[in-house]
Formats: structure tokens, C-alpha cells, sequence
């Protein structure tokens, strides 16, 4: 399934090049704004497939019929009542992993292709078998891969013309916009790079609503024929009211939406995102989140409330602010280091947090420096250091720690740094900050890389 079209996110732009992709997906596309100075950043909640069909088929959208196994034998019978309902002994079995991608995908097993179309419940068991509690590797999972374990066995349908349409929140267009093309069951994203013309858009009034002229226009120009646009402007609306809105969406996206050899319209695959704002109302559908494909210290900074994204450096960031964090990230960058994470503490974080984010830190065995960097308004930087210490202290950190604090109570934080028997090297200005922590972590690296121990001592 083709990932979301707007990438508004810096971070998001820099976890698609990194390894970790697949977060990008699982996570969904954090906005990091000035607004985001002063609100906390949230994650989004993704989830599988089969669930996101599921949500489809309760409000009255047309699907194909399908259900989830957890086991090859599972998958036989699944698919042997699916071929009895539709006549046919065609079935297609989909992995249902959170990543994007899956049909490229490769697998462990030696299997190729997430979504395999079968022609027999029998082969349809032996696909399972070569998926399940196996590792798929795409574009988006990196070298890592992940886990399958359910497959979802779907009805085939036989399309007559397949189309791409999404709903999703955009900025520039100050709120929901209806994203739709007369190219799907593709790469969404090479047509809109190839072909910016074959996408069409159109906001939604986010007070007034969709209208059915909206509707209607959206399916004419993704090129339903004309036995089949009010069907497709019905599914259109449903998906908007029934599902995008009723479940707090922040992305809703079909891939394909499809016209058969009979005029009826299907939602034949679904990829839906949620905003983590609206956990509080949408209990049932956060029971959905499936942590075993996410990645645990994501897992971890969710239940300690901090806001982290796993990155490819080795340059461990703690920073209270998301706009001071990306701050910090494109100034290590720009002194030749690489961060490894984005970390914000939030303005309200204990001294505890602070213990707990370095643990997170330097969970990545990537990590061979730390750069705190903090600008003490509502966070008092005596709680930060007091964090800092104890941290430094519980965890017996062996690597450099670099702090930079500033603002509220600064110089109670100094003393208390100063005071402590931990090797952290204070600096008042950011930039002096990152230069020193990119050079301490090119001495560990080279270091490392000749098996030396390196110990840093600060003078007197």
C-alpha cells in the first residue's frame, strides 16, 4: 500500500532515509511546528489491515469478503469458506505486517511478495505457512524486517479499472483534504512525482462538512464510469463521515478502490491512522495498537510519556522542546555529527524522566555520546541536572555527556553538576555544545574501532 502523499515533517522526512523507515509507517508522521513549542508532540497509531477493513465494513462500505489466521491450517479453512461463498476457488493471502511495501517485500523464508494471489485453499495454507512467525522485508522495515503472525485471506474480485483515494489532514489546506487518482493499486507517491497532474485534490470544510458535489466531483475525476461514480461518491462520503471523523483519523487511504466487471464499487485494501489526541474517546480502537510491530523503545517512551523517534546516529539528543530538539538535531548535523534519536522531555518532566530518557538513550548500543540540551522556562534546569546526576550515576554511564543549560534556576543546575563526581561537561552556548560533543563521539568511534577503552577526565 502506497504511504501517505504530504510529509510535512522534518522528522518524518529523516526517518524515511534512515534504516528505520518502517517507524515512519507504524508511528505515522508526528507535525513539528512552532506550535509545537508549546503542545506536546503526539504519535499516531496505526493499525493492521484487517482491522482497518473491518472498520470499513461496519459502516457499509463494500469489501471484499475476507478473515485473519494465525495458523496454516487456519488459513486453509478460511479460505475454503471464502471459496464456497464466492463460487470460486481464487483467494489472496496478505501479510499483515506495518509496513508498506509488502508485495516487493521478501521474506525469510525464501517466499517473495507480501500479497500473494492463489488459486486453491491448499496453496493458500502453504503460503500461510511460508508467512506466518516468518520475517518480511521491505523498503520500510530495513534490515531488521518484521515478525508476521496473522494473514488475512481475502476474497479475489475481478476489477474492471483500480483508483487511489485517501483522506487526510493537510496544513496547507487547513484541514481534511479528499486525495484521489485514476492510478491505483501503484506507488502513489512515483505518480505523484511523475505525474503531479493525476492526483486530485479537494478540501472539505472542516465546520460544513463534505457535500455530494464533492463527492461526485472527486469519482468523476479519478474516472469511475458513469454506471459507477454514485456508488464511489456514496463510498466517499461514508468513508469521510462513517470513518475518517467518527474514529478521529488523521489518514484514511485506499489502495486500491476499485470498479469490477459488474459496475459495483469495493475498498479492496485500507491503511487508517489515528490522532493519539482522541485516545481518551476512542478507547476501543487504541486496544488495536499491536506493539510487537513497533519498535519497544517506542513502547517504552510511550508509557514514560516522552516524546521519542529512533534515528541512525550515535549521537544520543535530551531536549525539552520539540522546535529546541530539531534545533539541536540540525546543529549537530551541521558540525559533521549524527543524532541518534529525537527526545523530548516535555516542559513538565521530573527528575525521574530524565533518569528513564537516558536509560531509553542508551538502549541503542549506537550510542556513544549525549547532548543535553535544555532552556529552562516552565522546566526548571535544576530538576534537569538533578535527572542528569542521578542518571549518569544509576546507569554507571561510561560514555561523554555534553549539557547545555539555560534559563530558570541555571545556576542552582551548574552547582549541582559541579558538585556530582560524574564526568559531564558543561557549556553555556549551544554551538560550542555540539562542536564538542561531535568531536567526543569521533573519539569513541575511532576508539571502538581499535578496541581501546577510552576514559574521559575533566580538568581541574
Amino acid at each position: 500500500m502506497a504511504s501517505h502523499i504530504f510529509r510535512t515533517s522534518r522528522i518524518a522526512a529523516d526517518r524515511l532515509l534512515s534504516a528505520h523507515g518502517s517507524r515512519v509507517v507504524a508511528a505515522g508522521s508526528p507535525v513539528l511546528s512552532a506550535a509545537a513549542t508549546q503542545q506536546q508532540q503526539r504519535r499516531h497509531l496505526s493499525i493492521h489491515e484487517y482491522l482497518s477493513m473491518g472498520l470499513l465494513r461496519d459502516a457499509g462500505v463494500s469489501v471484499p469478503k475476507f478473515n485473519v489466521a494465525s495458523s496454516a491450517d487456519e488459513a486453509l479453512k478460511i479460505a475454503q469458506e471464502i471459496s464456497k461463498l464466492s463460487g470460486v476457488p481464487d483467494v489472496v493471502v496478505k501479510a499483515q505486517v506495518l509496513a508498506g511495501g509488502r508485495g516487493k517485500g521478501t521474506w525469510d523464508s525464501g517466499l517473495k511478495g507480501g500479497v500473494k494471489l492463489v488459486f486453491s485453499a491448499e496453496e493458500a495454507k502453504e503460503i500461510a505457512g511460508k508467512m506466518l512467525n516468518h520475517k518480511l522485508f521491505t523498503k520500510q522495515t530495513g534490515k531488521e524486517g518484521r515478525i508476521c503472525e496473522k494473514v488475512m485471506i481475502a476474497e479475489r474480485l475481478y476489477s474492471r479499472r483500480e483508483f487511489y483515494f485517501a483522506i487526510t489532514m493537510e496544513r496547507s489546506f487547513g484541514g481534511p483534504v479528499l486525495v484521489g487518482s485514476s492510478q491505483g493499486g501503484v506507488n502513489i507517491e512515483e505518480v505523484a512525482e511523475e505525474n503531479p497532474n493525476a492526483i486530485i485534490k479537494e478540501p472539505v470544510d472542516i465546520i460544513n462538512g463534505i457535500t455530494k458535489e464533492q463527492a461526485l466531483y472527486v469519482a468523476k475525476e479519478m474516472g469511475f464510469s458513469d454506471g459507477s461514480v454514485e456508488k464511489a461518491a456514496n463510498h466517499i462520503i461514508t468513508l469521510y463521515n462513517d470513518v475518517f471523523l467518527k474514529y478521529d483519523a488523521t489518514m484514511l487511504e485506499i489502495n486500491p478502490m476499485s470498479e469490477d466487471n459488474t459496475g459495483e464499487v469495493y475498498c479492496m485494501d485500507a491503511k487508517i491512522g489515528f490522532d493519539d489526541n482522541a485516545a481518551y474517546r476512542q478507547k476501543d480502537v487504541f486496544t488495536f495498537r499491536d506493539w510487537a510491530q513497533e519498535d519497544p523503545r517506542d513502547k517504552t517512551a510511550a508509557e514514560l510519556d516522552l516524546n521519542y523517534i529512533g534515528l541512525d546516529g550515535n549521537i544520543g539528543c535530551l531536549v525539552n522542546g520539540a522546535g529546541l530538539a530539531m534545533a539541536t538535531m540540525d546543529i549537530i548535523k551541521l558540525h559533521g555529527g549524527s543524532p541518534a534519536n529525537f527526545l523530548d522531555v516535555g516542559g513538565g518532566a521530573t527528575a525521574q524522566q530524565v533518569t528513564e530518557a537516558f536509560r531509553l538513550i542508551t538502549s541503542d548500543e549506537k550510542v556513544n555520546s549525549i547532548l543535553v540540551n535544555i532552556f529552562g522556562g516552565i522546566m526548571r534546569c535544576d530538576v534537569i541536572a538533578q535527572g542528569i546526576v542521578a542518571a549518569a550515576a544509576e546507569l554507571d554511564m561510561k560514555i561523554p555527556i555534553v549539557v547545555r543549560l539555560q534559563g530558570t534556576r541555571v545556576d542552582d543546575a551548574k552547582a549541582i553538576i559541579a558538585a556530582s563526581t560524574m564526568k559531564i561537561l558543561a557549556c553555556d552556548n549551544l554551538d560550542e555544545a555540539a562542536q564538542m560533543v561531535v568531536k567526543l563521539s569521533t573519539i569513541v568511534d575511532l576508539a571502538r574501532a581499535a578496541s581501546v577503552d577510552v576514559k574521559f577526565e575533566l580538568p581541574l
